[in-house]
């Protein structure tokens, strides 16, 4: 019974004065008093969402030379982690410009905002940030919004008195009447500068509109006794709730109905009130209505039955709509739609659809085109917190990424140019002979990039199936994955030709030589680990291309002698990352150059900041070492005991630099000696080709 959980110790959990200021009730005078002191309280939903954006801060990134805003509201959400979104600053950034311009009332307010974009490209997710966002940013003073009910009979100080809720959250300000609301807010906004000036759009629904006519006839036009009738409220946006937040998704076209958006009859009132015209004989509960103050959100938009469409143009433009029986009714909303090409492509070819594309302000939303953001979207599902009992292989969402990227990749115009090149360019690594400026033109003469291509959804979908496969129930590795999306290629639903099939295949067959690289470069890395060595060979190598490039001797540090620069040294290094022979004096000059401009700017050099030289100085050290290694004879079945010590070396290294378990590193291990074994024996047949 001790361990019993009681209902006091919730208490000491419940936040009273939080629970008090989120459901705070009081009078139109005491709403103005507040409002005098924050003018954010009336704002329009487009100036709500754009400073609920703003309000979780931003950071400038640069791409090439160009400066993007990345929004942490997007990128970083706190609210909802698992709806981060990576890798679509422009986008996003032409997303928040239209909602601040709309937020100055400069147009894009009377226009249906069009997430499009093929499929998984994160359009619904995005929109799902925005209403979670609304409904969280509501919850703090910030974000904080009222609407107001109507006491039907007014009663003693000790009883509750019955309240009747205005049914589309209105803006208090609409009980000012109209004929005073100029003078009002004149004397009003004398106060506060432009941008904190308050506004007055829009009027009351028809069932308030009932309500305040009636008490104006009983109190024969008194306003101040009509306004002791109302009672004001925090407004707490919820989609679940249906309050602030709704969501339209088309159905059958038999069953859709133009009443799901605007609100119907109760036909069980009309009996009591004699009118299907009497607002009290209406539920004013379409999604136009409970999304009043908010978003709304249209999914597949363009399949909408024609008459739903005309709805949304009175929205858009009039911020009206005309629900059936009534006179038009004012709504302050978000309206944002998402849909596909496919779908936008019809609209465009409609010609009977142009007040629809007139009204419509189109954000391309496409897939990611950067391999670290593509990692990234995976990472967020699989990862050691969320993936237990297996362990995923280095590299493994790397190059399955890198797969993905590809395909949504046009093929580079310019023969000095791979497109697996391309895709390192784009995720900002650095290539001779092209500079920010050149990347910038790639981006530019392929502005269909990102539009087509594998959706990520295809790559979670093979790497869950790799995830619960019974061939190895330890570890997932690259290949493993590859195999499945390459096994899934031949009954894709969304790949209708065989060309795109086979240029699918040749990709991954791109990617898995990539890998091998990869794999070989880390096992060379793990191999020549000793930092000392390099920075010794490093060192070596500075002084030589420093007195060849000068026309210098250099002294032996052995003998004491001054001696001609090494050209077999320099060489052998050089020759590593593939520079020619005709090229030489060139990279030696451009390696010389950057130390000189390193300690122009009080910097150090360091070989690790200079990548190719970097990768040239392990390549090297790593020739050097392998054969007191003899990683080849892992392929073989017998291995001696010094060998195999050295081995268990090497793969500890890889454990612990390089995030490998016992079982993958062994893999990597057997997969890259059976390379170099290749490579052995093709040297072998080409020397006794040439004998």
């Amino acid at each position: 019974m001790d361990n019993l959980i009681k209902l006091s110790d919730f208490t000491g959990l419940m936040d009273a004065k939080r629970f008090q200021k989120l459901h705070w009730e009081g009078s139109f005078a005491e709403y103005l008093a507040l409002l005098s002191g924050d003018t954010r309280l009336a704002r329009t939903a487009f100036r709500r969402i754009y400073d609920m954006i703003m309000s979780h801060g931003y950071e400038e990134i640069c791409d090439g030379k160009e400066k993007l805003i990345r929004y942490n509201f997007f990128s970083s959400p706190e609210f909802s982690k698992n709806d981060a979104v990576y890798g679509l600053e422009r986008p996003l950034m032409n997303l928040v410009n239209i909602f601040k311009s709309a937020a100055q009332r400069y147009g894009p307010e009377r226009r249906i905002l069009l997430l499009h974009g093929p499929v998984g490209s994160s359009k619904s997710t995005i929109v799902r940030l925005l209403k979670r966002g609304l409904e969280e940013y509501s919850r703090t003073d910030e974000g904080a919004l009222y609407y107001f009910g109507w006491i039907t009979e007014l009663t003693k100080d000790n009883e509750i008195p019955n309240i009747k809720w205005c049914p589309m959250n209105e803006e208090p300000l609409h009980l000012v009447p109209e004929e005073l609301r100029e003078t009002w807010l004149t004397n009003f906004n004398k106060d506060h500068i432009s941008e904190e000036c308050v506004y007055i759009e829009g009027d009351l629904c028809p069932s308030c509109r009932y309500i305040y006519r009636e008490l104006m006839k009983r109190y024969q036009g008194d306003w101040q006794k009509v306004m002791e009738h109302t009672r004001i409220r925090r407004l707490i946006l919820s989609e679940k709730d249906r309050i602030g937040i709704g969501t339209f998704q088309p159905k059958d076209e038999k069953n859709q109905d133009s009443t799901e958006l605007t609100g119907d009859i109760n036909y069980r009132k009309i009996a009591e009130y004699g009118s299907d015209s009497d607002p009290r004989a209406f539920n004013f509960d379409g999604e136009f209505n409970v999304a009043n103050r908010g978003i709304i959100e249209f999914i597949e938009v363009l399949k909408l039955d024609v008459a739903f469409l005309y709805d949304l143009l009175g929205a858009s433009q009039e911020h009206s709509i005309k629900p059936k029986k009534f006179a038009q009714t004012d709504i302050d909303e978000v309206i944002i739609a998402h849909t596909n090409g496919p779908e936008y492509n019809k609209l465009q070819s409609n010609e009977y659809m142009e007040a629809m594309r007139d009204r419509t302000l189109k954000v391309d939303i496409p897939y990611v085109t950067q391999l670290d953001d593509e990692v990234k979207i995976y990472r967020k599902d699989y990862n050691p917190e969320r993936i237990r009992g297996k362990h995923i292989a280095p590299h493994t969402l790397e190059v399955t990424s890198m797969w993905a990227v590809l395909t949504r990749l046009e093929e580079p115009k310019t023969d000095q140019l791979t497109l697996m090149q391309k895709l390192k360019l784009y995720n900002g690594k650095t290539l001779s002979g092209f500079t920010a400026d050149n990347i910038k033109e790639l981006k530019n003469e392929a502005k269909k990039e990102g539009m087509f291509g594998i959706s990520p959804r295809y790559v979670q979908d093979k790497i869950s199936n790799a995830l619960v496969s019974d061939i190895n129930e330890v570890c997932v590795n690259p290949f493993m994955v590859m195999n499945e999306v390459e096994e899934g290629l031949k009954h894709h639903s969304l790949i209708t030709t065989d060309e795109v099939r086979k240029r699918y295949k040749e990709l991954l067959a791109m990617v898995k030589e990539e890998y091998e690289e990869i794999v070989k470069n880390e096992v060379q890395r793990a191999i020549a680990v000793d930092e000392e060595a390099i920075k010794r060979l490093c060192g070596n190598y500075i002084d030589n291309i420093k007195a060849y490039t000068q026309g210098e001797k250099v002294k032996n540090k052995y003998t004491g002698r001054d001696e001609e620069p090494s050209e077999r040294l320099m060489r052998s290094i050089e020759e590593k990352i593939d520079v020619p022979d005709n090229r030489k004096d060139d990279f030696r000059r451009e390696v010389m150059n950057y130390i000189g401009a390193l300690a122009v700017s009080g910097k150090i050099f360091d070989y690790k900041s200079n990548e190719r030289l970097h990768r040239a100085l392990e390549m090297k050290l790593f020739e050097d070492q392998k054969d007191s290694i003899k990683l080849s004879s892992l392929v073989s079945s017998v291995v001696d005991k010094e060998t195999q010590e050295k081995i268990d070396i090497v793969k500890k290294r890889m454990v612990s630099n390089y995030g490998y378990c016992d079982v993958c590193a062994t893999d990597v291990l057997n997969f890259v000696a059976s390379i170099f074994a290749r490579g052995d024996v093709k040297r072998g047949q080409q020397s006794n080709k040439k004998k």
